[in-house]
């Protein structure tokens, strides 16, 4: 099943993308306007490599656990918004609007 949805973070609406898999925990994503931050079924070497603004969390179920999930990785793009490892996905989000 694949879920669409609003997802709130601070004032600001983010486009919440949820697919649940077969067997595995669901594939995560939520959209702010210049960039995303993603779950680890997503390629974060392909987002670097097409130049997206991207943050990558890992161990996440739902869409609240990806808000308070540490950031592990992030693009060059997301770097240059003030995205940094370790702060949580919901931060990093703020700095994408």
């Amino acid at each position: 099943m694949i879920s669409v949805m609003t997802v709130k973070v601070d004032s600001e609406a983010c486009l919440g993308l949820r697919v649940d898999l077969p067997d595995s925990p669901p594939l995560l994503l939520i959209v702010a306007e210049k960039g995303f931050v993603m779950c680890g079924f997503l390629n974060f070497e392909a987002a670097e490599k097409i130049g997206a603004a991207a943050a990558m969390v890992s161990g996440v179920k739902t869409f609240e656990d990806v808000l308070n999930a540490q950031v592990s990785a992030v693009t060059t793009k997301a770097k240059g918004f003030g995205v940094e490892v370790g702060m949580k996905g919901a931060e990093a989000l703020t700095r994408m609007f």
